[in-house]
């Protein structure tokens, strides 16, 4: 499963452009045994990721509704 392997999830971005739920992503920082400054230097980009993901989402959902109509 891919949520709970970085470099799986990796690939499959790769190959079919499947962004991983936030939730899994924030599993395989919490995995990782990371030092302070790169756990928060991943934490700022996480915060990004979220963000984008979630309006990516409602876009997606809005053009599937349009598509659908």
């Amino acid at each position: 499963m891919y949520h709970y392997d970085p470099n799986t999830a990796l690939e499959e971005l790769t190959e079919d452009a499947i962004l991983p739920n936030p939730v899994h992503v924030r599993d395989m920082m919490l995995r990782k045994k990371l030092t302070a400054d790169k756990s928060l230097e991943l934490n700022r980009l996480f915060v990004e990721y979220q963000k984008f993901f979630g309006e990516t989402q409602k876009l997606g959902k809005e053009i599937l509704k349009q598509l659908s109509a």
